[in-house]
């Protein structure tokens, strides 16, 4: 016996499973939706269509995390899963949703303040997290899901020394594992397809500067090209209208954001700014700016235990050119039903080629429930609207609003 003992302890500290760990979270949802006339429980639902209702919840995260030796400098390699929900299934580049991979990523440390990175991560924009564990909602807000930029291959630094922290990333453009080629026409000799691939890199940074214990500000930025959404209509352009020659255009976006967290007290901030040329409903240049602020407190009470409570406002402009760029994409009527984004329909069918896109806002209200460590309970109420009739509802019908009821279990092992 104790040779087994022995044998394990020595497994455990030299064996090939030495400093590997597996964490991660189980997050059951259940959503009743206004617009849609529909309730029910959102749970590993494999469906590759990214919107406000049904983002990166419901689903299971595991963190696979391998670390190579012990200290600071020891490298590391980790690869989170999120079958249903994540970049791979939501947000990366084909229409098959059957990527599991949500990130990938290597790390290698240099020193004490440089590491070198390397593979698929998440953007460095905003205060909010992807994962339900750690958000004080249940929801994400509309910056998060539609003004910040998404997942990025690439690789780069990061460096930290005091209360400054740094990271740097050269990448693809985002959601591409790999370098984009569109069809721009054929050969007037061969009649071959032509292609033009994306190869400028994109690039990406964030700094973080540590102003006391319970405050953190940040900013960060990204440039680059970007692939021109494109219907299947267009035969001989891209854009929404089919108007650019060329399938790729300019990307910039830039935030700055802030977090307070003093006992049971949070508060978190947002600023955004993004545009990309051509990229508008109506071919002229994308623009988008926004605002995110978030209250949440937490206390002690006799007969249920730990609870807090979580506030949300949420306020995003994009109108014009009618609308588009960041991650608002437009259907072929110049809207977005689901999400409430776009061109009034009535706008377009009265033939006025100065229709505006509409502006979005959304308030937020959360009650948590702190059962174990493990253990969190989430209700929330959530109103959104705009400053146009863009919301589908299940008759036909076209809303300014959208209400939604949601209750969460997430259990984090």
């Amino acid at each position: 016996m104790e040779l087994k003992v022995d044998k394990l302890n020595t497994a455990s500290t030299d064996g090939p499973i030495a400093g590997l760990s597996v964490t991660g979270y189980l997050d059951p949802t259940y959503i009743y939706n206004r617009n849609n006339n529909s309730s029910g429980f959102q749970f590993l639902n494999h469906q590759n269509v990214y919107a406000y209702s049904n983002s990166t919840f419901g689903d299971v995260y595991l963190d696979i995390k391998k670390t190579f030796g012990v200290g600071p400098t020891a490298p590391s390699a980790e690869i989170t899963i999120m079958p249903n929900r994540g970049s791979g299934n939501t947000l990366l580049d084909g229409g098959s949703g059957n990527n599991i991979i949500n990130t990938a990523v290597i790390n290698f440390p240099l020193s004490d303040t440089w590491t070198f990175n390397a593979g698929l991560m998440n953007s460095f924009g905003g205060y909010e997290v992807q994962q339900s564990n750690q958000m004080l909602t249940l929801t994400h807000g509309l910056l998060y899901d539609f003004s910040d930029p998404g997942s990025y291959i690439g690789a780069g630094f990061n460096w930290s020394h005091d209360v400054w922290a740094w990271k740097f990333l050269l990448a693809n453009e985002q959601y591409r594992t790999h370098a984009n080629l569109a069809n721009t026409g054929n050969n007037a000799s061969t009649g071959n397809p032509q292609v033009k691939s994306n190869n400028t890199p994109t690039f990406t940074a964030r700094v973080d500067y540590t102003w006391s214990s319970a405050l953190d500000l940040g900013w960060s930025f990204n440039a680059g090209r970007q692939t021109l959404l494109t219907g299947n209509a267009c035969a001989g352009g891209f854009g929404y209208l089919c108007g650019s020659a060329d399938p790729y255009s300019n990307y910039f976006f830039t935030e700055a954001d802030a977090s307070y967290t003093l006992g049971d007290i949070q508060y978190n901030a947002e600023l955004d700014y993004g545009q990309q040329q051509k990229a508008a409903w109506n071919g002229g240049s994308a623009q988008w700016y926004g605002v995110s602020l978030l209250g949440h407190r937490k206390w002690m009470t006799d007969s249920l235990g730990k609870m807090g409570a979580t506030l949300r406002y949420d306020y995003l402009n994009n109108s014009k050119n009618g609308g588009g760029g960041g991650g608002v994409a437009l259907g072929s009527g110049g809207f977005d039903g689901v999400n409430g984004f776009g061109v009034d329909p009535a706008c377009l069918a009265s033939g006025s080629t100065d229709c505006k896109g509409a502006n979005r806002m959304a308030l937020t209200a959360d009650l948590l429930f702190f059962p174990t460590d493990q253990f969190t309970l989430k209700f929330e109420y959530r109103h959104d609207w705009a400053s146009q009739a863009v919301f589908q509802r299940n008759d036909g019908s076209m809303k300014k609003s959208n209400d939604m009821l949601g209750a969460q279990a997430v259990y984090t092992f």
